[in-house]
């Protein structure tokens, strides 16, 4: 297969799971296992350059809300802005500048906090050693659990409460832990603990969304030297632009037809998925040892 018909395919299945719950680092692991792709040519520098296509693609939807964010600095350290007991509604289409803005930036610091501690600390040990399709099969099948569980036991209720600053604490937890185990995902572990925390689906996946713009963006810096070093070299620019651009159109799509679905829809089906692609590896893996 050419490398830019490869390119172009996981830039596809970046852009369409790093916000669907399915996990896109697991997808990419898979995807080069099932397909044969080179992984020299597209490996962890090209799944960098993915991910930047889809930071593109989430700037692009809440440009609105991060205008919003930036109007809101000049509040940001005055006493009604940083009390965390105020609150902050996520559930409208936009952000009001002001002190609604600056609340939900304090909720964001919060919830960055992790993702900063465990990526300097273990994320680069840790990365190698955990990004293969065993590691991947087993966390998303627990994932799927956890959907069906937060589905039952969350009360969904939530929608003019805001999210309180422990909360925000905790969702941001689940984005670290997700950001280190390939098949947890990030939306999915977030939305999960969102889900539990009472939040109603398409208000837990707006938060989930607008918290991995900071993680998104900080692993994209770390990790920028690297794929210049390590891949630009091997295969040329043409493949990342490539897999930038077709992750970031994809990834737009993805983020404004996902928040729409959970809306109305349960997160059983990407559960049931989950489930489906974790026996599929086992079997795979079976049979390639055997």
């Amino acid at each position: 297969m050419p490398p830019l018909v490869q390119a172009a395919l996981l830039g596809v299945v970046q852009g369409l799971t790093e916000f669907l719950p399915v996990s896109s680092s697991a997808h990419l692991i898979l995807a080069r296992m099932f397909f044969g792709f080179d992984g020299e040519k597209f490996g962890l520098a090209f799944d960098v350059a993915t991910h930047i296509g889809t930071l593109l693609a989430v700037i692009a939807y809440f440009h609105k809300d991060l205008r919003a964010l930036i109007l809101s600095l000049p509040q940001l350290f005055r006493p009604a802005a940083a009390a965390t007991g105020d609150h902050v509604r996520i559930d409208r289409q936009d952000v009001r500048p002001g002190a609604e803005g600056a609340r939900l930036i304090w909720l964001l610091v919060v919830g960055t906090l992790p993702a900063v501690v465990l990526g300097v600390l273990i994320k680069g040990a840790a990365e190698a050693r955990l990004r293969t399709p065993g590691v991947a099969a087993v966390a998303l099948a627990v994932g799927a659990l956890a959907f069906f569980a937060a589905e039952r036991l969350g009360a969904k209720r939530r929608n003019e409460e805001s999210l309180t600053a422990a909360e925000a604490f905790w969702i941001g937890c689940a984005q670290a832990a997700a950001a280190i185990v390939p098949g947890v995902s990030r939306s999915g572990a977030t939305i999960t603990i969102a889900l539990l925390f009472g939040l109603r689906r398409a208000e837990a996946a707006r938060f989930t969304f607008l918290l991995g713009i900071p993680a998104i963006l900080g692993a994209a810096v770390l990790e920028f030297p690297d794929m210049l070093e390590q891949g630009l070299h091997r295969t040329g620019a043409m493949p990342f632009v490539v897999g930038i651009a077709t992750s970031a159109v994809v990834g737009y799509l993805a983020v404004k037809y996902f928040i729409r679905f959970l809306a109305k829809h349960p997160l059983d089906v990407f559960a049931w998925y989950r489930l489906a692609l974790a026996a599929s590896v086992a079997v795979w893996l079976a049979v390639a040892a055997s």
